[in-house]
């Protein structure tokens, strides 16, 4: 009898190990906000780093769980390692996958399909067709033209623009167009002539490199005043290139970059954190089949969405009065700076037509 019960009382304890076990198992960590990289690091002082700080805000607000995820192989990540990382943040509960980049389309679409009770968020893309997906885009070209103009009406004739993407990113290539465009107004109002060199030779995968930082600290030592980084980490090869002549001046892009070198004179910058919780916001209320489910916002200085951080530039000749008149003018619509992105900018014409006071110079 008492070996009986001591068998009984074994396969008792047994099978409670086995529910705790059991139980520890499904109470496993879960996050509902999910933040899935673009190539780069998580904190480029950029398009990452923007999208993930508006998430982090958001969540953090609401008592609401969350984490980020980035794809293997860094700059050189396939579909396969962002349909990897969007998997992984599924299987760990996500209710809403926040993606920045147009890289996203291809795994976004694919892992989507598969979970269509989970939410996509796909910054800087367009709608995907499918109604749990939406895309939130930038009006660069605004934030592009208020930095050239600013630039120019500061005193400087001699910029530089270095843009990610090959020339094949639609973000980068309007942040440069709209630059062009805002150097020429501003050098009509001075009359003045204003040159231009442009670039995306070393930006194809929006990374540092040392053949980046020697083609900048040429155009510096060749007299350019001012360079507008566009590409996320291009920023520290633009920064290094800039430290070995203290008089250059740097752009910075996304978010405000002047924490990051006294030489940053402003940054055009995009509601990048603003606008994800926005979208978080509308999620979480409930909107999402009214305002969000297969659609796209096109967010600009209307929205607040676009423009030049006034707390941190450093211009001494351009004022915050002159900054806000023109701001007042392109959200109300008075100027509307082109968008127009051909898939190489050094093939289009429209970039040189009625450019009178500046001249572009491709490298």
């Amino acid at each position: 009898m008492k070996k009986l019960f001591s068998i009984l009382l074994c396969v008792a304890m047994l099978l409670g190990v086995i529910s705790l076990v059991a139980c520890g198992e499904s109470k496993k960590p879960t996050y509902e906000i999910a933040v899935v990289t673009d190539v780069g690091q998580l904190m480029d002082k950029g398009f990452n780093q923007g999208t993930y700080e508006g998430a982090k805000a958001y969540a953090e607000a609401n008592n609401i769980s969350y984490k980020y995820y980035q794809p293997a192989n860094g700059s050189d990540a396939s579909d396969n390692d962002r349909i990897a990382a969007m998997k992984q943040a599924v299987n760990n509960g996500a209710k809403i996958i926040v993606a920045p980049g147009f890289l996203q389309a291809t795994a976004m679409k694919t892992v989507a399909k598969e979970n269509p009770t989970v939410k996509f968020v796909f910054i800087d893309g367009w709608a995907l067709g499918l109604d749990n997906v939406t895309a939130v885009t930038y009006k660069e070209q605004e934030s592009g033209y208020l930095a050239g103009y600013a630039a120019v009406m500061d005193g400087f004739t001699k910029l530089g623009f270095t843009g990610g993407g090959g020339g094949g990113n639609p973000a980068c290539n309007r942040f440069g167009y709209g630059f062009v465009q805002g150097a020429e107004a501003a050098a009509v109002a001075k009359n003045v002539n204003v040159e231009v060199k442009y670039s995306y030779k070393f930006g194809d995968s929006f990374s540092a490199s040392t053949e980046l930082q020697t083609q900048i600290a040429g155009w510096y030592a060749g007299g350019t005043e001012v360079v507008f980084s566009c590409g996320g980490s291009m920023f520290d090869s633009v920064k290094s290139a800039a430290a070995e002549y203290p008089n250059s001046k740097i752009i910075g892009v996304d978010v405000d970059q002047s924490s990051e070198s006294t030489q940053v004179i402003t940054s055009a910058v995009k509601g990048l954190s603003v606008s994800v919780e926005r979208v978080l916001g509308q999620f979480y209320a409930g909107k999402w089949d009214a305002e969000l489910a297969n659609k796209a916002q096109n967010l600009g200085a209307a929205e607040d969405s676009t423009g030049l951080p006034l707390d941190t530039w450093s211009f001494k000749n351009f004022t915050k009065e002159q900054y806000n008149d023109l701001f007042a003018k392109i959200k109300d619509g008075t100027i509307v700076p082109k968008a127009e992105t051909p898939e190489q900018a050094n093939n289009a014409d429209w970039l040189k037509a009625n450019l009178t006071k500046v001249t572009i110079i491709f490298e």
